[in-house]
């Protein structure tokens, strides 16, 4: 080590020429007033503990104490745990002052952030970032998140990914001057309250989704719906029945006789993940052989409903429609319902029935069994009681609910989209807003240098 100067003995010129990343290693272009640098020379960088959970007295004070679950790019005013001031004594937890950055570096949440609202400590998870009085620090946090993706790569590899102030403190930063860094944040703020504001409105209309699904089921269960055409074609409400389901649907039917088919007779199998709970088709029937099949699970036909009795499944909406079968025969799990309508009952607004939210709730309510396995019984099934109109009322009220639910779905399916862009579209801007593209640049500001100069 002979001959080498440390940090202290180097000139303002050694300093800035070891801070400066050369321009061969710059990763992109910048304006002329920025420079380059690294995040270890614009804050002083650290990590905290956690004290020993064999002393329940350490967690037991009123600081708080911040785990990277709790990162959530955006301000951390209170946290799950506290801990007390003996904790902070007795283990590597440290108190980081109000404005500091937080990094995190193990595990899933990689790269997430967070600014220190309070005075804080951290766990050991956390890099925390003061950052120099020349450095805004709301600039650095915005170039944190848009540096996400970047840091989960330097992570991969290990058996957990993990990165480490190794990782962090030589990372590259593009400095600008600090006034063009206070109106970086004040564009990608401006910006973002509008976006924010779209995407909550439009998780308005993904929350009500449901709501809106449950209306339109009421409305079609109890006639409301297809009052015009009771009204143009002269029929009366009382034309409408109540109904056991158990009276007008074979509920669990008695399988085929499979006495004369061969065993290597190929057959449709649907396991319960072959039932999709968004659109209540069959995604994913597989081809088993008769032989596998036909003792050990349910049986059903081309045109049963069926529907899944267990829970979750059941609460998800997990129900279907057989159509076309191998050889006409099909066999699934036995936490299927099998429904098998009949003359008086619509197959398809039976599966509108079993699907429906008020439907599922008083199913659920009904179930037996222990917690995590319980089913909805047999006898629930066949006395559940149907109000049911007339088959071709049914078919007009079928036509009816697919034509307003295909619309909810595509508005579904809009605003989904719409959030996911949104998001995209913030990705963009902080990209933008780190190479000096969102127009706020200007070349009259004092350069960047000169800033490093003073921090350093």
């Amino acid at each position: 080590m002979a001959g080498k100067k440390n940090q202290a003995q180097l000139t303002l010129e050694e300093k800035l020429q070891q801070a400066l990343i050369p321009e061969a290693e710059q990763p992109y272009k910048v304006p002329a007033n920025w420079c380059w640098t690294r995040l270890m020379f614009i804050a002083k960088w650290a990590s905290g503990g956690t004290p020993s959970r064999k002393n329940p007295q350490f967690f037991a004070g009123n600081i708080p104490w911040v785990k990277t679950g709790e990162l959530n790019n955006s301000y951390i005013y209170d946290t799950e745990e506290h801990i007390s001031d003996d904790a902070l004594q007795q283990s590597s937890a440290k108190l980081f002052p109000r404005n500091s950055i937080l990094l995190a570096m193990y595990g899933a949440t990689i790269g997430k952030v967070a600014i220190l609202g309070v005075e804080a400590a951290t766990n050991q998870a956390c890099a925390c970032a003061q950052c120099n009085e020349n450095i805004y620090f709301k600039y650095v946090f915005y170039y944190l998140i848009s540096q996400k993706k970047q840091f989960i790569n330097k992570g991969q590899g290990g058996a957990q990914p993990n990165i480490s102030q190794e990782i962090i403190k030589p990372y590259v930063f593009p400095l600008p001057p600090l006034a063009e860094q206070q109106r970086i944040v004040g564009r990608i703020e401006s910006i973002f309250a509008k976006l924010d504001e779209g995407k909550e409105n439009l998780q308005n209309v993904l929350d009500g989704f449901e709501t809106r699904k449950a209306a339109i089921l009421h409305k079609a269960f109890t006639g409301e719906l297809t009052a015009n055409w009771r009204k143009q074609y002269g029929v009366s409400m009382d034309s409408w029945e109540e109904k056991r389901l158990g009276e007008v649907c074979k509920i669990n039917p008695s399988k085929i006789n499979t006495k004369n088919l061969s065993d290597d007779l190929e057959v449709s199998f649907f396991p319960m993940a072959s039932l999709s709970e968004i659109t209540g088709e069959i995604v994913g029937p597989e081809i088993r052989t008769l032989g596998k099949v036909k003792n050990d699970y349910t049986n059903f036909s081309e045109g049963d409903v069926v529907f899944a009795k267990i829970t979750p499944c059941m609460e998800n909406g997990k129900s279907a429609i057989i159509g076309k079968l191998i050889n006409g025969i099909g066999y699934g799990t036995t936490e299927f319902y099998v429904l098998r309508c009949g003359e008086e009952l619509s197959n398809k607004y039976l599966h509108h029935i079993v699907r429906s939210k008020k439907f599922r709730d008083e199913a659920k309510h009904h179930m037996t069994g222990a917690v995590g396995q319980q089913r909805v019984p047999k006898k629930y099934m066949k006395e559940y009681m149907l109000n049911l109109p007339t088959l071709d009322e049914q078919t007009e009220i079928i036509s009816i609910i697919d034509e307003l639910l295909a619309k909810e779905q595509q508005a579904k399916e809009l605003a989904e989209n719409a959030i996911t862009k949104i998001d995209i579209i913030k990705k963009s801007i902080l990209a933008r807003a780190f190479r000096g593209e969102l127009g706020t640049n200007n070349l009259a500001d004092e350069p960047a240098v000169e800033l490093l100069k003073r921090v350093l």
